[in-house]
């Protein structure tokens, strides 16, 4: 039966290859626009895993993402020390601020400015230079890997800023030590880094700006007992590296409509490989009547019948789907080559392969519905 199943299957070869690559087409944009998804969910973390030297962030209790400082009394940083259980706690500032380089271009720039003497929080794998050229007078790093596109100067050729050059920050000249790559980010802005008594003089004069503490732990210290010391201690709100991460993507996901529009795409896409497969399996199903007829009236069961065409759904789904998610895997890889974000862990595939399998189940049992209402007389009329 399963032979005579494929035959029917393969007999009309257009109708054969339409199932398949309607499959594959709703297989291809579910994987992928899931996978677009995931990807700038761990880009909205990138800041967070350059600078997870620290086990816990102190922070104040309205900050929502990594890129929405709210600023503390710098006395935060010292009351933070005197807490049992805390090996050493850093001042971060981080902050949105202006530049502009020597051919006169301006640009947006995220600041990062790190505690003087010890450096922690700084960038975690250098290019050229080393963590201590930041201490060297005016010095600042620049983003050498992901973000040098958007540090190109427009005129004269358009030629990158590289180590040694000098361009201002808020009218303040800077000079470039070192380069470092970082993650690629889901925020557009650029990440300089430079020290914190620097911050002070580069953006313009506050009461507070300093934007998160960064806590290190005793070994074997209890981490809930020293997040609740802290926080009675010094007012503000302690989350570890995963809680921040999992807070910025929560905030950019439902904040900015990114979930909406993905979900949408990927809901489109399981839409679009029911309706194309339920709606080729209902022809091919009335096109083949009269040999489902023939079968009925040789004696083959409806439960037979339905075996025959579960086992057609799953076949093209099979194919389909194998199709469908190599073909995103493949243009996904290429998209990430080219900047755009694209993460498949194997969850995707999984949830892919249960969204066709369901969509091609549904598929077959509208294409049931004609095959069990079937006469067996229908094969001897002309």
């Amino acid at each position: 039966m399963w032979r005579i199943a494929y035959k029917m299957l393969t007999g009309d070869r257009l109708k054969y290859f339409g199932l398949i690559a309607g499959i594959a087409f709703a297989s291809l944009l579910v994987a992928q626009q899931a996978s677009i998804l995931i990807g700038f969910s761990h880009q909205t973390g990138a800041f967070i895993r350059d600078t997870a030297q620290a086990d816990l962030w102190l922070m104040d209790s309205q900050v929502r993402f990594s890129q929405d400082a709210v600023p503390m009394r710098d006395t935060v940083a010292q009351l933070a020390r005197g807490v049992e259980g805390v090996r050493w706690a850093e001042p971060l500032f981080q902050g949105f601020t202006r530049g502009k380089m020597p051919d006169g271009t301006r640009f947006s720039l995220v600041l990062v400015g790190l505690n003087d003497s010890t450096l922690m929080g700084g960038p975690p794998q250098m290019v050229s230079g080393t963590l201590a050229d930041l201490r060297r007078d005016r010095a600042v790093f620049i983003d050498a890997g992901t973000s040098a596109k958007k540090l190109m100067m427009k005129q004269g050729g358009g030629r990158a800023l590289q180590v040694g050059d000098r361009f201002s920050i808020n009218d303040n000249e800077v000079v470039i030590a070192g380069s470092y790559e970082g993650r690629r980010s889901f925020f557009w802005e650029p990440v300089v880094y430079t020290t914190y008594s620097r911050v002070l003089t580069l953006v313009p004069p506050e009461r507070n700006l300093l934007s998160f503490v960064l806590i290190k732990l005793e070994p074997g210290a209890n981490v809930q007992e020293v997040r609740r010391q802290l926080e009675l201690r010094t007012g503000k709100t302690t989350l570890t590296n995963e809680e921040f991460i999992q807070r910025t993507a929560d905030y950019i996901l439902t904040e900015t409509g990114i979930l909406i529009n993905f979900g949408m795409a990927v809901a489109l896409g399981f839409l679009i490989g029911t309706l194309v497969a339920g709606q080729t399996f209902y022809n091919f199903t009335l096109d083949n009547l009269r040999h489902y007829g023939a079968l009925k009236a040789m004696g083959v069961t409806n439960l037979r019948l339905a075996g025959m065409v579960l086992f057609q759904a799953l076949l093209v789904a099979a194919l389909g789907y194998g199709i469908g998610v190599g073909l995103g895997a493949a243009t996904g890889k290429y998209m990430e080559s080219t900047g755009l974000a694209f993460s498949m862990p194997w969850q995707i595939p999984v949830l892919t392969a249960l969204a066709i399998l369901l969509a091609s189940l549904l598929a077959a049992l509208l294409s049931l519905m004609q095959v069990f209402k079937l006469e067996p007389a229908v094969v001897f009329k002309g």
